[in-house]
């Protein structure tokens, strides 16, 4: 398994390779899901591939797919967990500009409840149609640019 961890000074690969203490609720042959040190709120979870990837770009689809399938039994989990859960946020933090702190490929995972602090501040103004075609037609030239899923 240590070959598969190509940062040895990744937090999260530390923690991978057992070299780190963390409270773990889950793992398996793909994943491993930590208790966030930072958490928002009591059952802030982390879900952390077991091959080093900095972010979506260096992340295959069928580990990122494993993620987020482990991420969404986790919010069920939580909800179930007897810690106070009014709501479940999923967060992933891609590149500096979205605020993503450790670069190595992880889901937020966390509970939610009135009052508990947490904030997302934007301008939620209403888009044109023709600015939301234009950029409907970059997404498909993204995609495009993808290639096929298969």
């Amino acid at each position: 398994m240590a070959a598969e961890h190509e940062e040895n000074g990744c937090v999260f690969c530390v923690i991978l390779r057992g070299e780190a203490e963390a409270s773990i609720p889950y793992a398996d042959d793909h994943v491993m899901v930590i208790m966030d040190l930072g958490a928002v709120t009591p059952g802030h979870l982390l879900v952390i591939p077991r091959v080093h990837a900095v972010g979506l770009e260096d992340l295959d689809e069928e580990t990122s797919t494993h993620v987020w399938r482990i991420g969404h039994r986790m919010g069920r989990a939580l909800r179930r967990s007897g810690l106070r859960c009014e709501g479940v946020n999923v967060f992933l933090a891609d590149g500096k500009a979205a605020f993503q702190e450790v670069f190595h490929f992880h889901l937020h995972v966390f509970p939610r409840y009135k009052g508990d602090g947490f904030r997302l501040e934007a301008d939620w103004g209403t888009r044109e149609r023709s600015l939301l075609d234009r950029e409907a037609e970059a997404v498909r030239s993204g995609l495009a640019a993808l290639g096929s899923p298969d």
